[in-house]
C-alpha cells in the first residue's frame, strides 16, 4: 500500500502518535488491528504500522469496536502520572492460592488472585506504577478475611464498597456482572444484550479481562455462548473452582 493512500497518514492525530505527544492524551486513543489493543497517544509501545491504526474519540468507543486496553499505558484509566492518596494492601492464603486486597480512600480497589505473595505484589505495582503502595496487614485483616471466606462460601455474600476505576462502557458491563446470581452464568452475548449493545460481545470480553476486582465483580460467571469456560484473568482452573462452589451453594 502506497503511503499517500493510507488515510491514517493524512490524519493530524498520526503526528501526535509519532511524537508520543503527552498533551494529546485525553483527546483521543488509537487502536492497532494487528494486536487488538488500544493506547494513549503518549504510549511508549513500538510504533505501529499506519495501515493497522484506527483513531477513536474515547476508550469506550475503542472497546465497543472490540479492542482491549494496553497494559503499558492503561488508556482506560484517568491520568496515571500522579496519585494523591496511598493504596493500602494486604494478603492471605486462601483456597485458590493467595488473595490480595487493595484499598483506597473510596473503597476496595483491587482483589487479586495468585500463586505467591511476590507475584501479587508485582501485579499490583504494575497496575498502579505511580501509586504509593502501603502494606497494612493489621488494618486490613478483617477485609482480607471476609474476601477469603467469600471465596470459600459464596452464598454468604460480600458486603463491601468498591472503588471501580474504568470507562463508562466497562462500568456498564461490571454492573451487569454483579447482577448475575450466585450459581448462574451468562454468555458474553447475553451481557452485551443486557447493556443494550448486542453487537459488542468482544468488547464485553475485554471489559471482563480488565476487571481487577476478582469475585466481587464476578467475571468468572461469564462463559462462552456454547457454555465453555473461555478465559479468566486468574486462570481457568480458578474459574472452574469458583463456578463449582457456586453451583453447590
Amino acid at each position: 500500500m502506497n503511503a499517500p493512500t493510507i488515510p491514517t497518514l493524512r490524519d493530524p492525530r498520526w503526528a501526535d502518535l509519532v511524537a508520543r505527544n503527552r498533551a494529546a492524551d485525553g483527546r483521543f486513543v488509537y487502536s492497532v488491528r494487528s494486536t487488538g489493543v488500544y493506547c494513549r497517544p503518549s504510549c511508549t509501545a513500538r510504533l505501529p504500522r499506519p495501515q493497522n491504526v484506527r483513531f477513536h474519540a474515547t476508550p469506550a468507543e475503542a472497546e465497543q469496536a472490540g479492542f482491549r486496553p494496553c497494559q503499558r499505558c492503561q488508556p482506560q484509566r484517568p491520568d496515571q502520572h500522579g496519585v494523591d492518596h496511598p493504596i493500602r494492601f494486604a494478603m492471605t492464603p486462601c483456597s485458590l492460592g493467595f488473595v490480595l486486597v487493595a484499598v483506597s480512600t473510596r473503597g476496595i480497589r483491587a482483589i487479586l488472585l495468585g500463586d505467591t505473595p511476590d507475584a501479587l505484589a508485582r501485579e499490583l505495582q504494575q497496575r498502579w506504577p505511580q501509586a504509593r503502595l502501603v502494606a497494612d496487614a493489621d488494618g486490613l485483616a478483617d477485609r482480607v478475611r471476609d474476601v477469603a471466606a467469600f471465596i470459600d462460601a459464596p452464598q454468604r455474600g460480600l458486603d463491601c464498597v468498591l472503588d471501580q476505576d474504568g470507562t463508562a462502557f466497562q462500568q456498564r458491563v461490571w454492573r451487569a456482572l454483579r447482577a448475575i446470581p450466585v450459581g448462574a452464568t451468562a454468555s458474553y452475548r447475553d451481557i452485551a444484550e443486557r447493556i443494550g449493545a448486542p453487537t459488542a460481545a468482544r468488547a464485553v470480553a475485554a471489559a471482563c479481562a480488565a476487571n481487577v476486582l476478582a469475585v466481587a465483580i464476578p467475571c468468572h460467571r461469564v462463559v462462552r455462548h456454547d457454555g465453555g469456560l473461555s478465559g479468566y484473568r486468574w486462570g481457568p482452573a480458578r474459574k472452574h473452582a469458583l463456578l463449582q462452589r457456586e453451583a453447590r451453594a
